[in-house]
């Protein structure tokens, strides 16, 4: 199904990218790492999506998931 000609998982990906690009305009560390983390799981998702080979995508995403989360729990909040 399309909206706009655009595929649903096109749009998956569209959003994933939004999030990445809007956690960067963040002051908090922190807060980039969340909003940053949102976008990894949609790029994780998108790349299922749209290949389940996608690995490149889905690494690369889960690695920088488990980097923001591990600096979120184990680091002094700032």
């Amino acid at each position: 199904m399309a909206f706009f000609g655009i595929s649903g998982v096109e749009w998956m990906g569209y959003a994933a990218m939004a999030t990445v690009l809007i956690s960067f305009l963040m002051k908090s560390v922190n807060q980039l790492r969340i909003v940053n983390s949102l976008g990894c799981l949609l790029f994780v998702f998108y790349g299922i999506l749209l290949d389940p080979t996608s690995m490149p995508i889905i690494i690369t995403n889960i690695a920088i998931f488990c980097i923001n989360l591990y600096y979120l729990l184990t680091k002094k909040k700032t």
